[in-house]
């Protein structure tokens, strides 16, 4: 057997083969990672959402799926009672689709409204965060503070005072244009007509949802140096101009995320839409999409129709967060 001791003067590497272990140590094997869950293993990320991605497919898929399979029978009473399935196919689909209810009713209002109140609620709350911004630290916050009351109180209890705000026979504006003689007692009332319907149903969400555009354009605001707009003074820019020169540009990726997601909340809007008198069933003109699919299913008993009108509501949807995650993933690139 060869001598594997150095000689004097000479240096033995640990490393090399055959080299003798050190004294009071025992030599190491290297680790052995399990194949496909490396540091850099395209497995680890998806084993680590596991647990969330189940969750999420029983509380939120599950259910999506399960409408969609009943938009595809005729499902009502008798259904539930029997438990048996009555496969229809896309007939659902046809009948709301040729629908001129559909067209004429309740997809102008859907729509409509929903635009309406996105304009508004953007420029509301953009005019109160510029607002918000010209006034110091302290009456900032106390600024801030109020206006998250609103956004605060719950879609019913909001609606409720909005009912009251309006009330034909006692309600504040009611009991205001009696006084200045504009009106008779009780003559006039704002929720049977589809425009004054929507009018104050529009009013309700935009003062609703104001303080979070507020909120959110303020916390960009406050990014924006001081020296672009002192510069701009200097040259003598008014202050309209240096908003669509300045601030746009720069906050246009606030804008565009604010005004997204608020399509995305107002086209769903169904509390302040099916409290007021007449829009849980008593005035099909005031419809929309969402309180629609309500009535077809819990008040007519057609389960298949309103999962129908359900699925295309968020299928519109879908689209709009398809374009809210495109806009995200552009400023990204950035």
């Amino acid at each position: 057997m060869a001598d594997l001791r150095a000689a004097p003067g000479t240096s033995v590497d640990p490393a090399a083969p055959g080299a003798p272990a050190a004294s009071g140590t025992t030599p190491t094997r290297p680790r052995r990672r399990l194949p496909g869950l490396g540091h850099r293993s395209p497995l680890r990320p998806w084993l680590l959402l596991a647990p969330a991605l189940v969750v999420l497919g029983v509380l939120l898929l599950w259910p999506l799926v399960r409408v969609v399979l009943l938009s595809l029978q005729d499902y009502g009473l008798r259904q539930i009672a029997s438990g048996e399935s009555n496969w229809i196919g896309l007939q659902n689909y046809a009948d709301i689709l040729g629908d001129s209810y559909l067209w004429t009713v309740v997809l102008p209002n859907t729509v409509l409204f929903a635009l309406a109140c996105v304009v508004l609620t953007v420029v509301l709350g953009t005019a109160v965060a510029l607002f918000l911004n010209t006034l110091g630290p302290v009456w900032r916050g106390v600024g801030a503070t109020a206006i998250m009351v609103a956004w605060a109180v719950p879609a019913i209890t909001g609606t409720y005072v909005w009912i009251w705000i309006f009330d034909p026979l006692n309600g504040l504006v009611a009991s205001v244009l009696e006084g200045v003689g504009a009106i008779e007692p009780g003559t006039v009332n704002w929720f049977t007509e589809r425009l004054s319907f929507y009018a104050i149903a529009t009013l309700n969400v935009v003062h609703h949802g104001f303080p979070f555009v507020a909120i959110t354009v303020l916390a960009g605001l406050m990014t924006i140096p001081h020296e672009l707009h002192e510069a701009a003074k200097v040259d003598g820019a008014t202050a309209w101009r240096r908003f669509w020169s300045i601030t746009a540009p720069i906050l246009r990726p606030v804008f565009a995320v604010v005004t997204i997601l608020s399509t995305i909340w107002d086209f769903k809007v169904f509390t302040q839409i099916y409290l007021m008198p007449g829009g849980n069933g008593g005035n099909k003109d005031v419809f929309n999409l969402g309180v629609w699919s309500y009535i077809q299913s819990f008040a007519q008993g057609k389960y298949g129709m309103g999962s129908a009108i359900a699925v295309l509501l968020t299928l519109i949807l879908l689209a709009i967060t398809l374009v809210y995650m495109r806009t995200l993933f552009k400023e990204e690139e950035l």
